[in-house]
């Protein structure tokens, strides 16, 4: 059974190593995902992020997101017998008929853009095809949940329902749509994800979320969130990462089991139905200890699935055929 995951961080850890002198590579690394692993995992596509910090980027976003672009260019053209990059939804057909894998290639972090809608239909002609509109800091476009500050000197992320897209952001998710680049709200706060509803008509991705109702961290959706993007014919790919699974007790460990992400399916099954589900693992941007630990395990989440009562139907919708129907429409 096919699988397609709509996020991952890999390119942007082969090009750290890059930077250093490495030579890690996408054919097999020691990483959560390369191709060896991916064709364990009988996967059929793999969504892969440049990944880009605002922090990181010291000023520079747009240049350093082409930095990431260069690497994951070089890889996939390296290994072009057995992944294939997708530009429209016809590439994905050819490259299974070929016996191929298919890379689709996104950002994540809108800033990359810098504000500029000409950079942001340069990253399409370079073959981008879905972009988070934020990540963790706000820029030109929108902004993330809240930070705040405990009294007792830690941070946590609160809901932010006030500050909403940008006239900028307004302008960026309307191109988009017009170009064929999938929006992608994940990392989006609160009042940002209900502008990109109101301000868009084709449906769209949160490629790495959760539901709230079940782990209360905010870069989960709400159950209200899950019924509108259902309604619009969107779809959510479970995260794998422990903090966006479930409300750890302080003495508990933070194990990302697959019981936990099956409880997360069970609750958007009910709150919207099978048919907004996908699956968006983060892998290799997950730092926390993981009973499935790489791209080749991921049969053990079918197998999990299968014992809670998913049926063989579920499943395959679940794990690639609901994010092929929104590929087709918008790619």
């Amino acid at each position: 059974m096919k699988v397609i995951d709509m996020h991952c961080d890999t390119i942007s850890e082969l090009h750290k190593d890059h930077l250093k002198g490495g030579s890690a590579s996408i054919l097999e690394n020691s990483l959560m995902i390369d191709l060896k692993k991916m064709q364990a995992g009988d996967y059929g596509l793999q969504n892969f992020a440049l990944f880009t910090s605002l922090e990181r980027a010291e000023g520079k976003p747009f240049e350093y997101c082409m930095g990431l672009l260069d690497t994951f260019y070089t890889e996939m053209e390296a290994h072009s017998d057995m992944i294939g990059i997708v530009r429209s939804y016809r590439d994905i057909e050819d490259n299974w008929k070929k016996g191929k894998m298919s890379a689709l290639l996104t950002i994540e972090e809108g800033g990359v853009c810098q504000g500029s809608l000409r950079f942001l239909r340069d990253f399409y002609r370079l073959g981008v095809r879905m972009m988070t509109l934020t990540w963790n800091f706000p820029n030109e476009l929108g902004f993330p949940n809240k930070r705040e500050r405990r009294e007792d000197g830690t941070t946590c992320v609160v809901p932010d329902r006030s500050n909403g897209l940008t006239g900028t952001g307004i302008g960026f998710v309307e191109e988009m749509e017009r170009l064929g680049m999938i929006i992608d709200v994940s990392h989006l706060n609160d009042a940002g994800i209900w502008d990109v509803f109101r301000h868009t008509k084709k449906p769209f991705v949160a490629s790495h979320s959760n539901a709230r109702a079940v782990a209360s961290h905010p870069r989960n959706m709400t159950d209200d969130m899950i019924r509108e993007l259902a309604n619009r014919g969107g779809v959510m790919g479970i995260n794998y990462y422990t903090c966006f699974l479930r409300d750890f007790g302080k003495d508990e460990a933070m194990v990302s089991r697959v019981s936990y992400m099956v409880e997360h399916m069970k609750h958007i099954r009910k709150v919207g139905g099978i048919g907004c589900l996908g699956l968006g693992s983060d892998f290799d941007g997950i730092e926390c200890e993981l009973e499935m630990k790489d791209a080749s395990m991921v049969p053990m989440l079918a197998d999990a699935m299968k014992r809670e009562g998913f049926s063989q139907s579920d499943i395959e919708a679940v794990f690639y055929k609901n994010v092929l129907r929104v590929y087709r429409e918008i790619l």
